[in-house]
């Protein structure tokens, strides 16, 4: 056996413990960093040729692994822009330069300057652009059709009328009204009951219907089937109305609609048969009414008229839902869909290359990135308000210090001893 083997092979042992001393080190430092993974140090042999007579020291190789596909605990958060990944799958990033990684680190701000969300180590979280109400049909093996997910200054546009529901109930003992009829808007016009609803127009703008009910016949019991009265329904634009008088009528454009209403003995609605008034709101849309509810009992009279659309206005909140949905909330409760992010899987995560910021690259030895929707098969599911911390376990990491510490001062005794020997050698010669 040679003692410069001797040498080499516990200088061998000393780089590797200081190797395994340097993940060690990493480990804890990153202890609370987002989405960190643990790094690993592990030895293999390095055999040299020997005979039975004759043993040659050989020497320790090292190899640093990652355990990226070990998921850390969580962390509730205040933020809806704090995500995390719970399952297989990273979150698709970008750096400055356009270059595309994967991170498992969700801890996603505003860039003050851009109004991309970018996380901690300034990376730009990519997803695809649903504002506009277009279906996501994600490229497998690409990142085709992503765009930076910005949410800097976000104006809500504004969502004009379409539908709406009127639950109302006209006394059944309401006098008929004899005469001119709303819904021939002369200033003669008599109603029985008058209400307002508002809508919005294509520009978010507020108007607000007269909606007018007249009793216009008594109660016929020989009808097929018996009827216990008619009404007549009418809807106007307030703006319309004239102004300065006792009465609106007569309103400066026709209706938008009038409808018979008429029911059956026990109050419920027999006509419009479809249980539906539709009209065009002034510069807005065509909108139907949901009156199918609507009853004539002997109560008192009684209306509701939720409807749907809201004025144009700036974005109260942001949220994002489990599908990776990100959505804005108005400040009526609105919601508006602006992207959707997506989820990337490879094959093999623990051969990903890391890369600074807690990002990492796909390899050949990895497998070519697939990328698929928050919660759909073989990928994870997209959690906010969370985040995932380091999977590092402080304390097997010092106990890990602690036996490396004495591996390195035990190769560090044999390579003393070694030179001490070589020093007898030298001796002799003198």
């Amino acid at each position: 056996m040679s003692l410069y083997g001797t040498l080499r092979t516990s200088v061998s042992g000393m780089n590797a413990q200081s190797n395994k001393l340097g993940t060690i080190s990493d480990n804890i430092a990153n202890s609370n960093t987002t989405g960190y993974k643990k790094a690993t140090t592990d030895f293999s042999s390095l055999i040299v040729d020997s005979s039975t007579s004759e043993y040659n020291s050989g020497s320790v190789n090292t190899k640093i692994s990652y355990d990226i596909s070990k998921q850390g605990t969580t962390t509730s958060s205040t933020s809806a822009t704090d995500m995390m990944v719970n399952g297989d799958g990273f979150f698709v990033v970008q750096d400055g330069g356009g270059s595309t990684y994967l991170t498992r680190a969700g801890s996603f701000t505003v860039d003050a300057t851009t109004g991309n969300l970018v996380n901690t180590a300034g990376y730009t979280l990519m997803g695809y652009d649903i504002s506009k109400g277009n279906n996501v049909t994600p490229v497998v093996n690409s990142t085709a059709g992503m765009v930076p997910v910005n949410i800097g200054s976000i104006a809500l546009a504004a969502v004009p009328t379409t539908s709406g529901t009127m639950t109302a109930n006209l006394q059944s003992t309401s006098a008929v009204v004899s005469g001119a009829t709303p819904g021939g808007n002369t200033a003669a016009a008599t109603y029985t009951y008058k209400s307002s609803v508002s809508v919005y127009d294509n520009l978010g703008n507020q108007v607000v219907l007269d909606v007018y009910f007249t009793k216009t016949a008594a109660a016929n019991p020989a009808a097929t089937p018996p009827t216990t009265g008619g009404w007549e329904m009418a809807i106007y634009n307030q703006a319309d109305a004239t102004t300065g008088g006792t009465t609106p009528f007569p309103y400066s454009s026709s209706a938008l609609a009038t409808q018979t209403l008429t029911f059956d003995s026990t109050g419920q609605l027999l006509t419009p048969a479809t249980g539906k008034v539709s009209l065009t709101v002034p510069n807005g849309q065509t909108m139907n009414f949901d009156i199918s509810t609507m009853t004539q009992l002997s109560n008192d009279y009684s209306i509701k008229a939720p409807t749907n659309g809201s004025p144009a206005t700036s974005a109260s909140d942001i949220k994002v839902n489990s599908q990776g949905i990100v959505y804005a909330v108005d400040g009526n409760g609105n919601t508006t869909n602006l992207y959707r992010i997506p989820v990337a899987t490879v094959k093999s995560p623990d051969n990903l290359t890391p890369v600074s910021g807690n990002a990492y690259q796909v390899t050949q030895e990895s497998g070519a990135m697939q990328i698929g929707l928050s919660g759909s098969a073989g990928v994870g599911t997209i959690k906010s308000n969370t985040l995932e911390n380091s999977n590092v376990d402080v304390a097997s990491e010092l106990t890990d210090m602690i036996v490396a510490q004495r591996d390195y001062t035990a190769n560090s005794k044999v390579f003393q001893t070694g030179t001490d020997l070589l020093d007898v050698l030298m001796n002799l010669k003198r």
